[in-house]
């Protein structure tokens, strides 16, 4: 079982839901907490807007995945895998729940699999339409029957997690990365990449781009050419929005940086779920903005005041400048909301809930005029 661990970080693998936590050392960490039961969950609650990389996955090839899981399992002790997908995805639920069927009736699932020592149990489950179970907290309450409301960290899942229990919470590609990992070696994966940022990542490409969809590419690639592997922008390259909802909107001067963890973060960037979603010059960034500033009011889950009563006054201040009736002081009192939101929030809805509206105030101040 350390074997599996060791390989995996050899691979230097990271989490692929935008946390980007070293996934060798939350295996670990699992492993070496006490406990009669242990649980690996497969997030695969996608629901950022812009991203569809995990769906494809589960529609397109649902044995890598859970491939994974097993793999993850074995390695924590783990006995069980839950497998939670977006309530609005059938189709991937569908083929998931017969990939398990089949897993079962082939004898990777059950008591003594394969005749080993090891024995695993997949239930899949459906999500009901709510973003705020993406983290993974608040997906354990829905697991568990609750409202799916974020817990206060620490305590960490690693140690008390699903059931009071310790437990793995893993993306659904980084899973599919680790059963890659261990099938090929790290080595072969680390061909790929940057020395930091090892390995491929699945980018979802979608906006004014002549080729939109998912594109599998090493760490590292500048984002100019990411988007030349796409066909290029239909017209006039006019703003990117990078990591999605909870991302940054950047404009061409960005062409250059290259796609991986560090050099993003270098350039104050989120690389996030790998969501480049593409405007044109014809486009209002106003509108996109506004519904993103909505889409977090809805989905604040109102556990906390900052999230709750932030989001609810930015999209007030956002649609009182569309309508030209900004107020004297509305772009300090942006600011305000955004910086209170990103401070004081319990989670990372309410943390990022600004970051595009502070990425656009900063690049682009003139679509926040004041009163």
């Amino acid at each position: 079982r350390q074997q599996v661990i060791d390989e995996v970080r050899k691979g230097g693998l990271a989490g692929r839901g935008g946390a980007g936590f070293a996934s060798a050392a939350k295996w670990e960490a699992v492993a070496a907490a006490p406990g009669p039961h242990k649980y690996v969950i497969v997030n695969a609650d996608e629901s950022e807007p812009g991203t569809f990389k995990d769906r494809i996955l589960l529609e397109q090839d649902p044995w890598r995945p859970l491939e994974g899981a097993l793999l993850a399992a074995y390695a924590v002790g783990a006995t069980r895998i839950y497998v939670y997908i977006r309530g609005e995805y059938p189709l991937a639920l569908a083929r998931t729940r017969e990939a398990v069927d089949i897993l079962r009736m082939a004898g990777y699932l059950g008591s003594g699999v394969l005749g080993s020592r090891f024995s695993i149990e997949i239930e899949v489950r459906s999500g009901a339409g709510a973003y705020i179970c993406g983290e993974e907290t608040a997906l354990i309450e829905s697991i568990e029957g609750k409202r799916g409301f974020p817990r206060l960290k620490p305590p960490f899942p690693v140690t008390h997690g699903l059931f009071g229990a310790p437990t793995v919470v893993n993306n659904v590609e980084t899973l599919a990365a680790a059963q890659t990992i261990l099938e090929r070696g790290a080595e072969a994966y680390c061909a790929y990449g940057t020395p930091k940022s090892p390995g491929p990542k699945l980018f979802c490409l979608s906006g004014d781009i002549a080729r939109p969809g998912l594109y599998e590419m090493p760490f590292g690639i500048p984002l100019g050419d990411l988007l030349a592997r796409a066909g290029g922008v239909n017209g006039k390259l006019q703003a990117i929005l990078m990591g999605g909802a909870a991302g940054a909107l950047v404009g061409p001067e960005a062409l250059g940086t290259r796609l991986s963890m560090e050099d993003m973060r270098a350039a104050g960037l989120p690389l996030g779920s790998g969501v480049v979603m593409v405007f044109n010059s014809s486009r209002d960034l106003g509108e996109p903005i506004r519904r993103i500033a909505r889409f977090f009011a809805h989905e604040s889950c109102g556990k906390c005041y900052p999230c709750q009563l932030g989001t609810q006054r930015q999209t007030e201040i956002l649609e009182r400048a569309a309508a030209g009736a900004a107020l004297p002081g509305d772009r300090q009192r942006l600011l305000d909301v955004a910086w209170t939101m990103a401070d004081a929030s319990l989670c990372g809805l309410g943390q990022t809930a600004a970051s595009v509206t502070l990425s656009a105030l900063k690049r682009w101040p003139e679509l926040f005029p004041d009163g």
